[in-house]
């Protein structure tokens, strides 16, 4: 089972861009995308769906705006779309799949970046999201959680190219990482980070100002997170950078499941 993650800055640029063929060719059995930016315009998905998808849409209700959308080879036993919170569904962040036995949970967290009212709302988002996964995970009825996603926060020096100078910036703040920390302790495993421990210089982001990708100026921001209870399963995870529909690349997890 191949699950890829994937910040497209807008689905709509990104099929533009090739993104469609890109699908073609890597055939991944989910795709979940973030930041599709529909708002409530009706997004035509039907190049994906003529590939054999089966496609899932969480639109934010602002136009132009985040959301998320998860497209799977196998249709799902049950869909669930957002958390039930209505100050976080109306941004579209949370979609998720349950499969016999596994659930893929689709996320993008805010980024915090235009300043200290949406950071606040960000570091209230995560604590948020902690409880929430906490709870799903008492449901005998789902499978084991895969969370993929942009969330916007790196969990160590070697996830950004430069951590020195940005220890207090979004997406990187003490607390940040302390969350992601906490959030690992509670029996999650960063697919990427448990098979390449020491690896520098992948990155998922990078900024469109002064060539930052091109000199791979980047951060890592992209994370499929599995329950522990996976890993046996785990074969492979890794970025791919050449992928260019947007300022993220994908990030992917192969399972033997």
């Amino acid at each position: 089972m191949k699950i890829v993650s994937y910040n497209v800055n807008g689905l709509r640029s990104a099929l533009s861009k090739g993104l469609l063929d890109w699908v073609t060719d890597t055939r991944p059995d989910v795709l979940c995308l973030q930041e599709i930016k529909a708002g409530t315009t009706a997004l035509d998905v039907s190049g994906l769906t003529d590939l054999g998808y089966h496609a899932y849409l969480h639109p934010a209700q602002k136009p132009g705006y985040s959301g998320v959308a998860t497209f799977s080879r196998v249709q799902p036993k049950a869909v669930v779309t957002g958390c039930g919170e209505p100050l976080y569904d109306n941004e579209g962040r949370v979609l998720r799949l349950d499969f016999d036995g596994v659930s893929v949970l689709n996320t993008y967290m805010p980024s915090g970046t235009s300043g200290p009212e949406r950071q606040a709302f960000k570091v209230a988002w995560l604590h948020y999201f902690r409880a929430y996964v906490a709870r799903l995970r008492q449901d005998a009825a789902m499978g084991p959680l895969i969370i993929g996603g942009d969330y916007n926060c790196c969990q160590t020096p070697i996830d950004l190219h430069n951590p020195k100078a940005n220890q207090n910036s979004p997406g990187y703040t003490p607390e940040e990482r302390q969350w992601f920390r906490d959030f690992l302790a509670d029996g999650f495993i960063d697919s990427f980070r448990h098979l390449h421990p020491e690896a520098t210089g992948h990155y998922s982001w990078w900024s469109y100002r002064a060539g930052s990708r091109k000199r791979n100026v980047g951060w890592r921001l992209d994370h499929l997170l599995l329950d522990q209870t996976l890993l046996p399963h785990l074969r492979a995870s890794g970025l791919w950078p050449d992928a260019v529909h947007s300022d993220h690349c994908p990030a992917w997890v192969e399972l033997a499941i």
